[in-house]
């Protein structure tokens, strides 16, 4: 059977207004110390297509408007609403405020494994991802909710936190939409 690509106008994406006003999952996103923009604009561009609520961007993290983060953004980084804190602890504090459940993505004593994560769509969910090398932050780990574990089943301890952030990001798409 053939199977023709389609064309960029065939997909009937929503426009940058619809997609503002459009229906979000109760999900933020928060970088912590991410230092390479292109992992930054690859969250901005899985955050726009799972309908991520808002990232914020702490510490080292770079914000738009950035050449290198629009790279692989390709303008999500214009139609996901973000913030930036200039560090995450006080991105954390203001999360609890506003009610949120706060889970570092990281590997942990007592981590829980992604997969067993059970999610109240009544509830409002932010996710930390951290520091491509050093990961979150301890005092970060030590105030979060509880810490997200992706199981691995290979040679290397970690994954990329783009990758990383499209794991867990389109897994609480499917338990919250």
């Amino acid at each position: 059977m053939k199977r023709r690509k389609l064309k960029l106008e065939e997909l009937n994406r929503i426009n940058l207004e619809e997609f503002r006003e459009a229906k979000k999952i109760p999900l933020v996103v928060v970088l912590d110390n991410v230092r390479s923009q292109n992992n930054i604009g690859s969250v901005f561009r899985t955050s726009d297509a799972f309908r991520v609520e808002e990232i914020l961007l702490c510490g080292i993290t770079a914000t738009p408007p950035n050449v290198e983060i629009h790279k692989t953004a390709l303008g999500a980084e214009d139609s996901v609403k973000w913030r930036y804190y200039n560090d995450t602890m006080s991105a954390l504090n203001a999360l609890k405020q506003e009610c949120y459940t706060v889970y570092s993505i990281e590997q942990a004593e007592n981590s829980q494994s992604l997969e067993s994560i059970e999610l109240d769509k009544n509830k409002k969910y932010a996710v930390i991802l951290g520091h491509e090398v050093h990961g979150v932050d301890q005092n970060v780990v030590n105030s979060s909710d509880g810490c997200i574990e992706i199981p691995q089943y290979g040679t290397k301890h970690s994954l990329n936190v783009s990758v990383t952030a499209g794991i867990v990001i389109w897994d609480f798409f499917k338990k919250l939409k």
